[in-house]
């Protein structure tokens, strides 16, 4: 189903991979409407469980996308740096696939809004689990289960 990355020279072991999504700030969630328009939306996410978890509003073209069709890319980029004479680029990146849904758990919901305060702001940890009972109800959170992950870096 997945087709095999070309240059697998460059191909990151898994645990790099993991390690990218752990430490990268943002990504790109990537859906497909009804209207089969494909939307790529900046956006900023946490990675926990072998699952990527990612805080919206309560409704929204990407809530409407994933009822829609709920599979969907996910890709981050991180250390990025021009290597003008060599006409190339170093970098590491991911790729995600999977399914994407509303994560209906209190507790779940409550663990990956958590992951947000820890990987964003943890110098104001108790403030943002605050933040979070204020929030609650009036955020929804999605989880997108990896089906299958790549990266590759160039150095």
């Amino acid at each position: 189903m997945f087709r095999k990355m070309r240059r697998s020279d460059r191909l990151m072991a898994e645990i790099d991979t993991a390690v990218l999504l752990d430490n990268v700030q943002y990504g790109v969630l990537s859906t497909v409407g009804k209207d089969s328009n494909p939307n790529g939306v900046p956006i900023s996410f946490v990675y926990m469980n072998n699952a990527i978890y990612l805080h919206c509003a309560t409704e929204g073209e990407k809530l409407d996308n994933i009822i829609t069709n709920n599979r969907v890319c996910f890709t981050v980029v991180d250390a990025v740096e021009v290597l003008p004479a060599a006409f190339s680029t170093k970098y590491k990146s991911a790729v995600v696939f999977g399914e994407a849904a509303v994560v209906e758990n209190p507790e779940e919901k409550r663990s990956a809004l958590t992951g947000f305060i820890k990987k964003y702001s943890p110098e104001f940890y108790e403030a943002g689990l605050q933040y979070i009972d204020n929030a609650f109800e009036k955020t929804k959170v999605l989880k997108i289960v990896v089906r299958n992950m790549t990266g590759k870096a160039r150095s």
